[in-house]
Order: structure tokens, then sequence, then C-alpha cells
């Protein structure tokens, strides 16, 4: 049943002298498919007319720069270490690069699609 010392790691992981594994655990189950697959599916829009779902974009945004004071104020709350709270908050940061660009790119197409 499994390999040699597999049971001592797991318990390990389960002690309550561990949380911070045990918190990249719960991170890493709760971004999985379903969640991803579901902000992906929102991004769709703005593929097909860039131009008229631009408000996607605009939110995605707006829910980057929200990650910060969210792991900020939620972080010690939760219990997660102080080393921990820049991991959380920059995804927030290297999540809203491409957005921009794409922001910036939308709005050269709808420049350009505008009768002069």
């Amino acid at each position: 049943m499994g390999r040699p010392g597999e049971r001592e790691a797991l318990r390990a992981v389960r002690a309550e002298d561990a949380p911070p594994l045990g918190l990249v655990a719960a991170q890493l189950a709760f971004a999985d498919q379903p969640h991803l697959t579901t902000i992906a599916v929102a991004f769709a829009g703005p593929i097909r007319d860039p131009v008229r779902n631009k408000w996607v974009v605009q939110f995605g945004m707006i829910a980057c720069v929200l990650v910060i004071p969210l792991a900020a104020i939620c972080g010690p709350l939760r219990g997660i270490p102080l080393f921990w709270m820049p991991v959380d908050m920059s995804f927030g940061v290297i999540g809203i690069v491409p957005l921009i660009l794409a922001y910036r790119h939308i709005r050269v197409l709808e420049a350009s699609s505008e009768p002069a």
C-alpha cells in the first residue's frame, strides 16, 4: 500500500506543525481545473469580438488589482505566514500584465474601427 514512508509523509502534511505545506496543498486543490476553466470561458468573448467585450478585460484588471488587498487582509485572518503573502499578491501583479497588453490592443482596434 504505497511506498515506504508515504504514510509518515502524509501525516506530516496533515500535522499541526506544518501549516505552510498544508496551505500550498489547499491552494493547489482550489486553483485546479474547474475554477480556471470557468475563468477562461469568460475570456472567450474578447477573443471573438474584442471591442464589444472589452469590459471582460477591464473586469479582469480590476480583479487583479483587488488580489493585493484581499491577500493583505485575509492572509493574516487565515493564518497564512507573512512570507507567503507576497507570493499570493504576485498572482495579481503577474496576471495584470497580459490584460494591460490586451487592453492596449483593444483600444487600438477601437480607434481604427471608429468612423473618421
